[in-house]
């Protein structure tokens, strides 16, 4: 069992071999251990692997030692004082701070020949309700307000940029203190990985806090995806929803079913049964079913609110791993890892109850060819031949094909980049930096597109990708 610590280290010689003689003594072997001192003066992280009892033991004695961060909701307030400009004008506002035991981590003002200064304060706060009581007693010495950091400026305080970065990303998204230590741990991984590859440590920060505001920007009214309407005759009538953030959503109507084709993030779930309800009037009793193209977060989103979720062998495999241990195939990969349990914590996630997922085809097997043919599905009278590609993208993902009306469902195999809205393209820009590569093998992928339409074989085909507009191929 592996175990991350965020240490508190003092900034002396023979601090880190205090934490590691700790551990030896205990029998834990360290894993993994990250400081960077121009990101954080003093945070370091120690993954230690060994017994539980062992690991439990090892975070006793590192609070002994005063290593470990304590508990409470701790952040940087980046506060404004309006003050007189003459000689003292600060010493009551310094005196009340003083009063509350509030550390100033950093102070900047200017004259500016108008007879006031406006003196800049970021101060670390342990409890909310304290600084609530400051606030109202400091706006009777003068004009305060709270305001955000400037982004362009350098770290406001790095002894503590590790919380305040992740207590910014819970505000914007509502999560809770749990949420916000996995935060840390993920994000610190990802700059450790990135800074091996020589990249800015600013810039993965910068990244994740991007690849959040998108994700909150695009909540309640604001909610906005572009839905497009496919009349296919037959009774057969297809919508797609194509949500600003996160995979499209598919909806196929034929002879009074509904099959929904991937479901999105978790994190826009009242926005997203809204809007269904207003498509579908009886959206909450008529007869339904999901089919997961793969077991990606942003596709997966949804799959607990229908009694049924159709999906191959290896998604199954996958999605029952997050059900059991929190981690599915993504996270296999230490390249992607971080990056999917940083989505999973924004977005909310939870993965479906085991007992709804129904295999349609495939086996834990790799197929022998790019995209093979792995079996027969039905649906609604409608007839699917299912094709598995070999992981290009994720292991478990499938390719659907209804000959009748030339429809294919391709998840992330193929998808139509050049008819994403632009807010599609600006979200759908962060991963590949912060995941290095959003496919677990580019190569092999471009192998399955390039296998894509000898499967499909000649005619006018309608695409539909786990992105982006449909797609009309033809093909000769």
């Amino acid at each position: 069992m592996k175990k991350t610590y965020v240490t508190t280290m003092p900034d002396h010689v023979g601090a880190f071999l205090k934490a590691s003689r700790s551990m030896a003594a205990l029998g834990l072997n360290i894993t993994r251990v990250s400081y960077n001192k121009a990101v954080d003066t003093h945070t370091l992280f120690i993954e230690a692997e060994g017994e539980p009892e062992r690991l439990d033991l090892a975070t006793e004695e590192l609070r002994k030692i005063g290593y470990l961060q304590s508990g409470g909701e701790r952040s940087v307030l980046l506060v404004e004082f309006k003050l007189r400009d003459v000689p003292g004008g600060v010493s009551g506002v310094l005196e009340l701070i003083a009063q509350y035991n509030f550390n100033i981590s950093y102070l900047s003002s200017q004259e500016n020949g108008t007879g006031w200064q406006s003196f800049k304060m970021g101060l670390f706060v342990e409890q909310p309700e304290q600084f609530s009581r400051f606030l109202h007693a400091a706006s009777r010495l003068c004009s305060v307000r709270v305001i955000d950091y400037d982004k362009t400026e350098k770290i406001l305080d790095n002894s503590i940029f590790y919380i305040s970065f992740a207590s910014e990303l819970a505000e914007r998204l509502d999560l809770g203190e749990e949420s916000r230590t996995d935060l840390i741990i993920n994000a610190n991984q990802i700059m450790q990985m990135l800074d091996e590859r020589n990249e800015p440590f600013h810039k993965t920060f910068d990244y994740i806090r991007g690849f959040a505001e998108a994700l909150a920007d695009h909540r309640g009214a604001s909610f906005q995806p572009r839905i497009t309407e496919y009349p296919m005759g037959d009774d057969l009538h297809i919508t797609l929803i194509e949500p600003p953030c996160g995979s499209n959503i598919c909806i196929l109507r034929h002879r009074g079913m509904y099959l929904f084709v991937d479901t999105g993030y978790a994190c826009y779930r009242r926005e997203t049964l809204a809007l269904l309800r207003s498509l579908i009037p009886d959206f909450d009793t008529c007869r339904k079913a999901a089919l997961v193209t793969h077991a990606d977060v942003d596709h997966c989103g949804l799959l607990d609110i229908f009694p049924a979720v159709y999906l191959s062998r290896k998604s199954r495999d996958s999605l029952v791993m997050e059900y059991e241990s929190g981690g599915g195939f993504r996270e296999e990969n230490p390249l992607h890892a971080p990056y999917a349990r940083i989505c999973k914590i924004l977005t909310s996630y939870r993965p479906p109850r085991p007992e709804t997922l129904r295999v349609i085809a495939g086996t834990g097997k790799k197929p022998v060819q790019p995209i093979e043919r792995v079996g027969s599905w039905s649906f609604g009278g409608l007839d699917f031949e299912v094709y598995e590609g070999q992981g290009g993208h994720l292991p478990g993902e499938l390719v659907l094909v209804e000959r009748r009306h030339r429809l294919a469902f391709t998840g992330d195999i193929f998808i139509n980049i050049k008819g994403m809205t632009p807010e599609q393209t600006f979200y759908n820009h962060y991963a590949p930096y912060l995941m290095t590569s959003v496919d677990t093998d580019s190569a092999l992928c471009a192998l399955e597109r390039k296998a894509l339409p000898e499967i499909l074989g000649s005619g006018v085909w309608q695409v539909f990708g786990g992105h982006g507009l449909c797609k009309e191929l033809t093909i000769s």
